[in-house]
């Protein structure tokens, strides 16, 4: 498939010109003032409570209900939720990609299913065994033996409003024991380029020390205290899948977060699950105390105190319970709603979720073709299809169709057959799941959908198709750049020559008297 200047789509050879990211920041809008203001200072800006203290629990759970209610008017949140995840689940992750990364993966290709999963390996295991000791690396690669990177992608932590991967962020997959030059613990982390240079959805893999100084251009190589899947292997180790119905949290959650004084719009909460993954966490840590941070939305936390009821937090760092551990499983809410089939979900989470419901390695869609389109043209019936190649019409004959093609070109009207070829060339029918596919990375997804409504050698025409190939190509290039190093976040460095330069009394071409 081609583009109508004659650029192929998403090939290294293009050569466009990018543009530089903006560095500015624009700061969001202030709200008027209102009566609402003045109740902030009024209200506490964390919720405590104990497991054992069930009269202080409900006190509080008043109280941070109320703040939510006055503050945070929500409508409608579930459906938006809900329908979120159901999007994540048709595009992010392609079926393709899954089979291919299986395949790999079954007879020991680590390194080729992170290829097909996306994932960029900037780890060298030789280099870590010269620094670090055989032992270190032998239990790195035992855990890159069992890496679904499919499975990774389907689980890593997301945003809105189009589901992308959180972008900037480093998160630990396993940890190694301190180093062997006396530093702290090594990590196996995966990271996200900048939203900047975030084009195709890209992961890469790497290992990380604490004397590290940095990852090139990434902004945070440390690895983040509340994305953290070290202590949720299986949400990505195949050894570990089939703890997922166990570590999900209950769904319906039956008034749970009710009891524990969850705000009202907040949702989805794995309460049930909350103590076990906290004393879990505590044992991981080598912070004393036992309290845990939990972190509800951006200005609500509720603190898990597993310890004596009077215990005081203090002016100490509280350790925070993973994202995952905080809220249910999406997948279990999208099957209690009945949004999405068992066959439909990742083969490792289908099966963990739903035991004996199917093989492994189903096929979760079939594939169909695309059958004839009709149009009404000049008071009959047309068809129009696919035909050598291109979209074509298929009741109207070559001189009757270039007499029609020269009319249009001279700017009259023409028939309608070739109307709804240029609409489809244009704006698809199906141009919002094309921009989904390009936006999750899935280049090779969008491509077959172009391919099955307008053929595999269509020359695409300008309109708002081109512009999303043309898009999704200059983000590729953009990431490119940002690997290599030759991107930042700003402006390129500049060339210009600050070399001093003698100044001449009289300008070059006077005529001195």
């Amino acid at each position: 498939m081609k583009v109508a200047a004659g650029r192929t789509l998403l090939q290294g050879s293009v050569k466009m010109r990018t543009s530089r990211p903006d560095r500015r920041r624009l700061s969001p809008p202030q709200p008027e003032p209102s009566a609402r203001t003045s109740i902030r200072p009024l209200l506490p800006r964390r919720a405590c409570y104990s497991y054992r203290d069930d009269d202080l629990l409900e006190q509080i759970g008043g109280l941070v209900r109320q703040r939510w209610v006055l503050m945070h008017p929500l409508t409608a949140n579930e459906d938006f939720r809900l329908s979120f995840w159901a999007r994540v689940r048709e595009f992010a992750v392609p079926p393709s990609m899954i089979e291919s990364a299986t395949a790999r993966r079954a007879v020991g290709d680590w390194a080729g299913a992170c290829a097909a999963a996306r994932v960029d390996v900037d780890l060298d295991l030789r280099a870590a065994g010269r620094a670090h000791g055989g032992q270190l690396v032998a239990r790195v690669r035992a855990d890159l033996r069992h890496l679904a990177p499919d499975l990774l992608r389907w689980h890593f932590p997301r945003i809105g409003p189009n589901g992308l991967l959180r972008p900037g962020l480093t998160v630990s997959l396993a940890r190694y024991g301190p180093a062997a030059t006396g530093g702290g613990a090594i990590h196996l982390v995966v990271r996200t380029p900048p939203a900047w240079a975030g084009g195709g959805q890209r992961i890469s893999l790497a290992l990380w020390e604490p004397s590290e100084p940095g990852a090139g251009l990434h902004p945070h190589p440390r690895p983040d205290r509340r994305y953290r899947l070290d202590l949720h292997r299986h949400l990505w180790d195949v050894r570990r899948a089939g703890e997922l119905l166990k570590r999900s949290g209950r769904w319906p959650s039956h008034g749970n977060a009710a009891h524990a004084g969850i705000p009202v719009g907040v949702d989805a909460c794995a309460v049930d699950r909350w103590a076990a993954e906290a004393a879990l966490l505590l044992s991981a840590e080598t912070s004393p105390g036992n309290v845990v941070a939990v972190r509800l939305t951006r200005r609500h936390r509720v603190l898990l105190n597993l310890g004596p009821p009077d215990e005081a937090v203090g002016g100490r760092a509280v350790p925070v319970l993973p994202d995952a551990a905080t809220w249910v499983l999406p997948d279990l809410r999208l099957l209690h709603a009945g949004l999405v089939d068992v066959e439909r979900l990742h083969p490792l989470v289908a099966s963990a979720l739903r035991p004996g419901g199917r093989p492994a390695g189903a096929e979760r869609r079939p594939s169909g073709s695309e059958p004839l389109r009709l149009v009404e043209c000049r008071g009959a019936t047309h068809r129009i299809a696919v035909v050598n190649g291109v979209l074509a019409p298929l009741d109207h004959d070559p001189g009757e169709i270039r007499r029609e093609e020269l009319l249009g070109a001279l700017g009259g009207p023409e028939v309608p057959c070739l109307q709804a070829i240029d609409e489809a060339h244009r704006h698809p029918e199906n141009l919002e799941e094309v921009r989904a596919r390009l936006d999750h990375g899935d280049t090779a997804g969008a491509c077959a959908a172009v391919e099955t409504l307008l053929g595999p050698d269509v020359l695409v025409r300008g309109g708002a198709l081109r512009d999303e190939l043309e898009t999704a190509a200059r983000r590729q290039v953009l990431h490119g750049l940002y690997r290599t190093g030759l991107a930042g976040c700003g402006p390129l460095p500049s060339t210009k020559d600050n070399r001093r330069r003698v100044r001449r009394r009289h300008p070059r071409h006077a005529n001195v008297h």
